[in-house]
């Protein structure tokens, strides 16, 4: 066939494709303009999944009469106006290509009124065939009213699901729209029955109110609260804690610009920060809100706008990861949010932490370093100096040692329960990192240099990162165009295969601007150490090296979990004993 230029309504619906996939894109393509328009207030009604109706009100800044038909045209938007405002986009929208394609597949009313107007207007589009501008009686706003989509494509509409199924949709995109924006209040109905009515969130606690009924209230109760501000962008929100782990990734949102995007980069940097606190095959939780210069991302990068591309992505990555890292610090006992009472911050008892004293393994080196502990604070045996209430110490005093696995004790809130292993395991893994970060990493220069073929990007790049590879104990020389020579590598990794150390730590690089790889593998190293030099069951303690065990734990940043992800340690409250027992009944 000769190339000829298409008609606008097969244009309108080739371009519909993209823009309306179900119900679910609509109302988000709809919201994601009232938020533009600056509307303090969104009503979504929907009904029979939102392919019988969709109707979108807000109290936005509203539309002239002069250019509600030009709302419905293609690439007509108030949104940008240049090249300059293409390269810094500040706004949800910004292609003029939604309602015309929601128009082209559907029977569309839109009304809007600004608040110099004398009054409102109406104009009506049938699969894109526009009526003529009528007035009408509405409020300061917009309202959007979609009915019957894909009537005109009975195609996709055969592609649709079931009611639940895209209700289900719907109620996601809407829930992900009110926790992009707090300021804005959001009711959403189905069938008429109201599903929620948010009401606008300013404090910080309205906020953590208005993510609990989302979210749920055990993620908000699991919550740390994250803030940090770096040069050129701002992070905060709320990570859960590791025990809050899931088995998919079903909650993790993040939100750039009040964007909510779903981006490998930032979703490498929060899962980076809790590799060492999550158990295997778990999901962290979280719900992180990035701001950031708008000229240094581009979100002009992913048809749907899910995915950006940022000017610096190292920076960005490594902000995000040092900021999780440094709220997972506190994960330990006695830290703000633990069941018992908060702790002073007690410096860290060298003498636990002493890799000689830890290796080879033996009952005596455990009784060495346990009594390290002990010189250091000074513990007591339960009952002697331990008043209940006084919150003295969060995990409190030991009373006795289970079938030589768990710590028993007593603090102020009830009944403390340790695994032993698992929380030694913690306490030596964090003293052996400090010590590695602190000294360095170790090389350990290879008896027959590793020849390394690479393509010669690859080389070049190498080469170019060969100083901050020398940092972390990996020695590199480019020999050819296409080739590099390792010389040494990190001693905790000695033996391992080099090459496929090069190779994933080059294309952590390109994707990521940094890589972390080696520290990574050095810390998995560690913990693998750390897990053989703990205290191991069926191994009787004394009360004072429990306690000391105790001290420990509440020095030492992480302490909640064992280098896998599991837990340390539990509370049961006296009410809950009191529950067991049937007290008071």
């Amino acid at each position: 066939m000769p190339i000829r230029e298409l008609p606008p309504h097969l244009v309108n619906q080739i371009a519909a494709g993209e823009v309306v996939e179900r119900p679910a894109s609509v109302v988000k393509e709809l919201v994601e303009n009232s938020l533009d328009a600056g509307a303090r207030r969104i009503d979504i009604e929907i009904e029979a999944g939102g392919t019988r109706l969709v109707r979108v009100r807000d109290d936005g800044i509203g539309i002239e009469r002069q250019e509600l038909a030009l709302a419905l045209a293609r690439h007509a938007t108030s949104k940008i106006e240049s090249l300059d405002d293409l390269a810094r986009i500040a706004s949800l929208g910004f292609r003029g290509e939604a309602l015309p394609s929601i128009a082209s597949v559907s029977r569309l009313r839109l009304t809007s009124r600004t608040a110099h107007s004398g009054g409102a207007w109406s104009i009506a589009s049938d699969g894109g065939e526009l009526e003529p501008v009528a007035p009408a009686a509405h409020p300061v706003g917009t309202t959007l009213e979609i009915r019957d989509i894909f009537f005109n494509t009975p195609a996709r509409r055969r592609f649709l699901r079931s009611e639940r199924t895209e209700f289900q949709h719907l109620q996601g995109v809407v829930e992900r729209l009110a926790l992009s924006r707090f300021s804005t209040a959001f009711r959403f109905a189905h069938n008429r029955r109201t599903i929620f009515d948010l009401a606008a969130a300013a404090s910080r606690e309205e906020q953590e109110q208005r993510v609990a009924s989302i979210a749920g209230e055990e993620f908000i109760a699991q919550a740390l609260y994250v803030e940090r501000e770096a040069p050129g962008l701002r992070l905060c929100g709320w990570i859960a804690r590791p025990t809050f782990s899931r088995s998919q990734a079903d909650m993790q949102h993040f939100f750039l610009n009040g964007r909510a995007i779903r981006d490998r980069l930032l979703a490498n940097a929060v899962r980076l920060a809790y590799q060492d606190v999550l158990y295997h095959g778990r999901f962290p939780a979280y719900l992180l809100y990035l701001d950031i210069d708008p000229a240094a991302v581009d979100v002009n990068a992913h048809p749907a706008k899910q995915e950006v591309r940022f000017r610096e992505p190292g920076g960005v990555h490594d902000a995000i990861r040092r900021a999780v890292e440094s709220a997972l610090q506190a994960t330990r006992p006695g830290a703000v949010g633990d069941a018992a009472a908060p702790v002073e911050a007690r410096p860290a008892p060298e003498a636990a932490w002493r890799l000689a004293e830890m290796f080879p393994v033996s009952a005596g080196n455990v009784r060495e370093a346990l009594a390290g502990y002990e010189a250091l604070h000074g513990a007591q045996p339960a009952g002697d100096g331990f008043v209940a209430g006084s919150g003295q110490y969060p995990l409190g005093h030991a009373l006795a040692q289970l079938h030589g696995v768990f710590i028993l004790a007593q603090n102020s809130e009830g009944l403390v329960i340790v695994d032993a292993h698992a929380a030694h395991e913690r306490v030596i893994y964090e003293r052996m990192k400090q010590q590695v970060r602190a000294g360095g990493v170790a090389a350990q220069p290879l008896l027959l240099p590793q020849s390394v073929r690479l393509g010669e990007a690859q080389a070049g790049l190498a080469e170019e990162i060969a100083p901050t590879l020398a940092q972390v104990g990996l020695v590199v020389d480019r020999v050819g165009a296409d080739s590099i020579v390792v010389r040494a590598v990190p001693a905790a990794l000695e033996g391992g295969d080099v090459a496929q150390l090069v190779r994933d730590i080059l294309a952590d690089v390109v994707e990521h601007g940094s890589s972390r790889r080696v520290e990574q593998l050095v810390d998995v190293v560690l913990a693998s150490a750390a897990c053989h030099a703990a205290v191991r069951a069926r191994r009787s303690l004394t009360v004072a090296e429990m306690d000391a065990l105790l001290r420990a734990m509440e020095a030492t940043d992480k302490a909640d979990q064992c280098s896998h992800g599991r837990p340390t340690w539990a509370q049961l409250s006296l009410q809950q004993l009191d529950g067991l027992f049937l007290r008071g009944r």
